[in-house]
């Protein structure tokens, strides 16, 4: 089999010189290449120019939003030079993603430096080492990157890169730490610490910091009325924030674009092959996404939000929401979430084991991203309503998007289903409780127990206050389409990498609408939605609760564990309760193990729903090199 650095180009030389930028007012007008940078002979680079366009608002709300739509580039043999060896040495088996090619929709808004040139993402060398301070400033103000629904990017590939400009760091290793957490806060300090001593030649030409530098300095530099932004991004550091993101303790867990080390989808060890992959990545995002990857995936999803925002204010053609829609004041609100997500477990009965050949979880496809693509979602100024007015909002069909305070009835008090979850997670099985649920629950409660409600009428909610909204509608079907979309590519290429940062990038930034301390800068508050978030849980919820009737109608099996969207039976051979349906939302195989006669005597005889976890967890991870899960399918798209 070939090398995919054969069948690939890594970085092809350009063919003609790069196109000269419009002089700026820090122009001296000579035609002459900065030879400080370091360029080769066949790019000869005209003199730095500043990238300017209208004030840039804070990190991830630029102006410069366009797509560019350019061709993959075609394949021919690579130049064995740039081949590591331990590229060689693995070339009979890489992972999928890395033979695919890269386009040229992040050139001109993205560069990668490494430790031997300079590139654009889709591998054309431009100069060689950049190795201080005042090369790389040159470097930026010659390429005039411009945004793309977030600030210019400067990639910084390697260690050895790294080390050319001052940028290393020894906070020791995680052999030494009991906590990985302490390991990387010592280091983003040290980081920090040594970025200040290092960038004044950086400042002393006229840049600025915004924010305090970490693993990304996000710069600003402003002439006249005009503001450039450039974010430079040291991918050997990434780490020393994602810890901090998504606490994964003692593991380095997904990191954005970069991929996850734990799931085989980071960068490639050397060098240049890290470089030619992130700038696939890079020119993936900005053909399939329309944005440069945000400093988070939760970031990323919010600036597709934003781009959107701005052409339909364009074209006044769509919903524009422009402000935060905070949870109101609520008496007697439930502490937590407002919609928690379900999670159950049952001791499985003699009826559950009798022919009982395999463990099987299914799950939602892309759960999240399904539902914000169905909803129709509030926003504006809520009205508050008391009493029969509460009530009556509610109507027979069509309830507004609001918060209603209801009563939950007491499960024993209806017929429903012993081996199913109750149907909301704060009901209670032997009294009633006042609650406040949103309208989405508020009409799954009065579907029939069949379809996953409890056939409610209104007056057995007994509305007693409600928060309406004025405005509603499908705010992130666009959103969720091109999220959609772009997954199906990831899926139908095998590009794990980029199939799993979208599922990153949707259940960030979902997961984050509820935390206002997230959207602090004036254009990002408009992201703070905890309603929108509760009520795509509330839907994911309801919609697994209604499989789950029909699976027990048509195949008589009830589940005895589910988690957020996914639900774990005990199956004989040969019965396949899965969706045929490949849609989102549609339920898939996430797991399907034998099961062991030591696994069954294990279930058998639990004594409690703990021993019964235990059993499955055992059972799952004993198998996981053998897991047949669908390759379509995101694991924990419900984990926030």
């Amino acid at each position: 089999m070939s090398s995919p650095w054969e069948q690939i180009p890594l970085f092809t030389l350009p063919d003609t010189t790069p196109a000269t930028s419009p002089e700026s007012p820090d122009n001296d007008g000579s035609s002459n290449a900065p030879d400080s940078v370091g360029v080769t002979d066949q790019a000869v680079v005209p003199e730095p120019t500043v990238a300017t366009h209208a004030d840039s608002p804070e990190q991830g709300d630029a102006e410069s939003d366009e797509q560019v739509d350019v061709a993959e580039t075609p394949t021919s043999p690579g130049s064995p030079e740039l081949v590591s060896a331990e590229a060689e040495a693995d070339a009979s088996d890489p992972p999928v993603w890395e033979a695919l090619p890269a386009g040229e929709a992040a050139d001109g808004h993205a560069l990668i430096v490494t430790a031997a040139g300079t590139y654009t993402p889709s591998g054309r060398e431009l100069t060689g080492p950049v190795d201080c301070l005042e090369k790389l400033d040159k470097l930026i103000r010659w390429a005039s990157l411009t945004p793309l629904g977030a600030p210019a990017q400067i990639w910084i590939v390697g260690l050895a890169a790294c080390e050319l400009l001052g940028w290393v760091i020894d906070p020791g290793s995680e052999d030494d730490v009991d906590d990985m957490e302490a390991l990387r806060t010592r280091a983003a300090a040290e980081l920090t610490a040594t970025l200040h001593a290092t960038l004044p030649p950086l400042l002393g030409a006229g840049w600025e910091l915004r924010g305090e530098p970490g693993h990304v300095v996000h710069l600003s530099r402003t002439i006249g009325n005009f503001t450039s932004m450039v974010d430079v991004v040291i991918e050997p550091y990434v780490w020393t924030y994602w810890n901090k993101d998504f606490g994964w303790h003692n593991r380095v867990g997904d990191m954005g674009v970069l991929g996850s080390p734990t799931a085989g989808t980071y960068l490639p060890d050397d060098d240049l092959p890290a470089a030619r992959e992130l700038g696939r990545r890079l020119a993936w995002c900005a053909q399939h996404l329309g944005v440069l990857p945000g400093p988070t995936p939760a970031r990323t999803g919010a600036a597709i939000i934003d781009k959107i925002k701005r052409e339909r204010t364009r074209s006044g053609k769509g919903i524009v929401v422009t402000t935060a829609g905070p949870v109101p004041p609520l008496d007697g609100a439930p502490r937590g979430d407002l919609e928690p997500a379900v999670g159950w477990t049952r001791v499985p009965e003699a009826s559950d084991l009798d022919n009982a050949d395999r463990l099987v979880s299914i799950d939602q496809r892309a759960a999240y991203l399904a539902s914000a693509g169905m909803l129709e979602l509030g926003y504006g100024q809520p009205k508050h309503l008391t009493g029969g007015a509460a009530a009556a909002a509610s109507g027979e069909k069509g309830t507004p998007f609001g918060l209603w305070r209801i009563t939950l009835p007491a499960g024993q008090t209806l017929s429903l289903p012993e081996k199913l979850p109750l149907p909301h997670p704060h009901m209670l099985a032997d009294q009633p409780v006042q609650t406040w649920v949103t309208t989405v629950t508020l009409d799954a409660l009065r579907e029939p127990a069949a379809d996953g409600g409890i056939g409610a009428d209104l007056d057995d909610l007994d509305i007693t206050e409600a928060w309406v909204y004025p405005q509603q509608g499908r705010v992130l079907d666009k959103w969720a389409k091109i999220l959609r979309e772009a997954r199906k590519t990831a899926v139908d290429t095998r590009d794990a990498a980029m199939k799993g940062f979208i599922g990153s990038c949707y259940k960030g930034y979902i997961g984050r609408m509820v935390n206002p301390d997230m959207w602090t800068a004036t254009r990002m508050q408009h992201h703070h939605q905890p309603l929108w978030r509760a009520s795509i849980i509330a839907h994911c919820r309801w919609r697994g609760r209604r499989v789950a009737m029909r699976i027990a109608r048509e195949h008589h099996r009830w589940p005895i564990r589910t988690v957020t969207d996914s639900w774990v039976y005990l199956l004989p051979n040969g019965q396949d309760i899965a969706d045929e349906s490949g849609a989102l939302g549609k339920m898939t195989v996430e797991k399907d193990v034998a099961l062991t006669d030591t696994l069954l005597t294990s279930m058998g005889s639990a004594a409690d729903v703990h021993e019964v976890n235990l059993a499955i967890k055992t059972a799952f991870t004993d198998h996981e090199d053998e897991d047949t899960a669908d390759e379509d399918e995101d694991e924990g798209a419900g984990v926030l």
